[in-house]
Order: structure tokens, then C-alpha cells, then sequence
């Protein structure tokens, strides 16, 4: 795990004046935008975020070496609101090392992240909101969201399925708002981890006793397209993926949850069978694993129709 630390200057460096007035003025969000190469829907994910229907917040862009005109349409969106803040990159630091590097600038006490091929609607952040007023000990906050293609075209949906399912699935998903004190108390995202850096930030926050509430709510358009890095990178991401959860399921105490895990390993890949996640599964808990039979059928079915193409 990346060593990150978020030091705050010495007293003799910064006034109580001054520390006060910051204080004053710190934003009530902040939101950090990783942008790399994201000219063909940058325009459309700043506009999404600038309209939030609250507006209380900071908007910190973190160019990562983007070699096309996001650098321009940023400095352009800069210009014209004095929400927007631009953090230029000297060397690619990859989507993990992105967002350490801008939450690192943050100032608001609930944080949040969004891709630049992404779109917030209107009402996300004073949905979230208003659900930490009803969840006071809410420390994470999730919602579901729309699936949208490279048209914007809406091809699903994914609601925010329950937390306790989070060692089965990223639960969490791409709409979220979170305390400033779990980022700091895990120490940023994990560099390593580049494409699920998100997964093993929520499931290492679980583990250490932050909680997790769903919102019954759309409020976020995922896209989906042949750029995307979802579909690009697949197996690696699905590898990474197998890593992380292994982890947490070996360390999790319940024998149940452990088998959902383990099961939900072995049905999550059709392409490349992994028998002995299936195995563990029947050694934690059999009657968890005859019980999901369905998603037995389900994945016995994708992996003879890959075969036979």
C-alpha cells in the first residue's frame, strides 16, 4: 500500500488568522475530477458537476499528462467558475495516484470522486445530503446510477444494492459521498491497484468499522464505450479484483459470508474457470452454495455459449 500522508504546515507558517479564514470558507464537498485524455466527454461531465442543484462545493481537476485539448477545456472551465481548481501532473500517476494527489488539496470535510466520461445528475449531491441527515452515522453514502453508452443513451440500470453484499461486488459503485476521515484513516487509494482501487478502498473501510448506507436513488450516468477503462483492461481488472476480495474473504469471520464470497469469485469469471474458489466455497458453507444454484446455472450457461462461438 502506497505510504500517503497529508501533513498540515506548522503553526509558524500559517497564521490563526488565516487558518480561521480558511476554515470559514472551506467548501461543504469537495469533489475530485482525474482527467487524462478526456476531451471527448470532459465538456459534458464539468457541465454536470457545475450544475449541481447544491452548490456548495470545490471541484478539484487533476490533469494526469493528458496529451489532447483537456488541458484547455479544464484552464477554459477555471476561468469561467472560481470553483474550479486545475492541478497539472508532472509525471502520469495513473487513476489512484490522480485522486491521492487531489484529495491531498481537498478542503471540505464529506469528499467524492467522478470520471471524465461520467455525468452527476442535478440532484446527486443534495440527495446525498440530505441522506446523511437521516444516517448521522452514515460515514459512506451511495447511490445507484444509469448506464449510458457512448450516445448517452440510457442501456440500464444499477441500484445500490445492500452493504452487506460488498464482499461479493462492488456495491459502492461510481456515486458516493464520504467522510474526510476515512480517506485519511486508510491513507489515500492504493497506487498498486490501478483499475480497482475503488474496491479495495470501500472493502478496506468496512474492515475498519466505517459504515456504509444505501440510497434508493439514480443520480449518476455511467458510461459505457470502447474507450472506457472497464472495457478495456477486463481480465487485468478482474484479476485485481480476485486479489482484493481473496484477501478480505480470508479475513472475514463469518463462515457464510466467506462462501458468498468465495461463489461469487468462481460465477464472477465464465472464460476462465477457477474450481477451487468453487471448493472453498462448499468447505465454508455448503447450504449457502446449493442454495444460489441459480447462479450456478447462470454462469455453467455463459461459459458453454462463450465456448461454442
Amino acid at each position: 500500500m502506497a505510504d500517503l500522508t497529508f501533513p498540515t504546515p506548522p503553526a509558524r507558517q500559517r497564521p490563526a488568522r488565516e487558518s480561521a479564514r480558511m476554515q470559514r470558507t472551506a467548501p461543504a464537498v469537495s469533489i475530485v475530477l482525474p482527467v487524462h485524455n478526456g476531451e471527448a466527454f470532459l465538456a459534458g461531465a464539468l457541465d454536470s458537476i457545475l450544475a449541481q442543484g447544491f452548490a456548495d462545493f470545490e471541484l478539484i481537476a487533476v490533469d494526469d499528462c493528458s496529451s489532447d485539448s483537456s488541458s484547455a477545456i479544464l484552464g477554459d472551465y477555471a476561468a469561467r467558475d472560481p470553483r474550479v481548481r486545475v492541478l497539472t501532473l508532472e509525471r502520469n500517476a495513473k487513476l489512484p495516484g490522480a485522486l491521492n494527489a487531489g484529495f491531498a488539496r481537498a478542503r471540505a470535510n464529506w469528499l467524492s470522486w467522478t470520471s471524465d466520461d461520467n455525468i452527476l445528475h442535478p440532484s446527486m449531491l443534495e440527495t446525498l445530503l440530505a441522506e446523511r441527515e437521516r444516517h448521522p452515522d452514515a460515514d459512506i453514502l451511495y447511490a445507484g446510477y444509469r448506464l449510458i453508452d457512448a450516445a448517452g443513451q440510457a442501456t440500464g440500470e444499477v441500484a445500490a444494492l445492500p452493504c452487506d453484499q460488498l464482499i461479493e461486488r462492488n456495491v459502492v459503485g461510481c456515486c458516493f459521498l464520504y467522510r474526510r476521515e476515512v480517506h485519511e484513516k486508510l491513507g489515500g487509494y492504493d497506487q498498486a491497484l490501478f483499475g480497482v482501487e475503488d474496491y479495495d478502498f470501500w472493502l478496506r473501510a468496512a474492515r475498519a468499522g466505517f459504515r456504509l448506507q444505501p440510497v434508493d436513488a439514480q443520480l449518476y450516468d455511467y458510461r459505457r464505450h470502447e474507450r472506457s477503462l472497464t472495457d478495456r483492461r477486463w481480465y487485468e481488472i478482474r484479476d485485481r479484483v480476485a486479489h482484493i476480495l481473496e484477501r478480505e474473504i480470508e479475513l472475514c469471520d463469518d463462515s457464510r459470508m466467506r462462501a458468498r464470497g468465495w461463489l461469487s469469485l468462481f460465477t464472477g469469471d465464465p472464460y476462465r474457470p477457477t474450481p477451487r474458489f468453487l471448493l472453498k466455497a462448499l468447505r465454508e458453507h455448503p447450504s449457502t452454495v446449493l442454495a444460489r444454484w441459480r447462479d450456478l446455472l447462470v454462469w455453467a450457461w455463459r461459459a458453454l455459449a462463450w465456448r461454442v462461438k
